[in-house]
């Protein structure tokens, strides 16, 4: 947890997190496109996966209630956050919006 926690307040750029868990369908759905999302702005955003499973606390600590949950952090402060399956342009949409710089 100390270290996730360094990750999201520490990053010089936002970090998407993915909560997600193996057994789940909409997980694996998103998965490519999740990982695309990294490839294609890599530098820009970070994105981590989070196995709800094996970090209930984590999970817990930001009220992920269904999975998969995104949650995309600048500093520790949760920019945006949504549950299911998302668009791929609805989830890059706000990935973009977080690189504006923040004052």
């Amino acid at each position: 947890m100390d270290s996730f926690n360094h990750l999201i307040s520490q990053s010089e750029v936002p970090v998407l997190v993915d909560f997600y868990a193996n057994w789940c369908q909409p997980c694996h759905h998103m998965t490519p496109v999740i990982e695309e999302i990294a490839q294609e702005m890599e530098g820009k955003v970070k994105v981590i996966k989070i196995d709800v499973d094996k970090n209930m606390t984590t999970a817990m600590k930001y009220k992920v209630r269904s999975i998969p949950t995104f949650i995309l952090f600048y500093k520790g402060v949760i920019l945006w956050q949504q549950s299911g399956i998302i668009a791929r342009h609805v989830m890059e949409q706000e990935i973009r919006k977080s690189l504006i710089p923040q004052s």
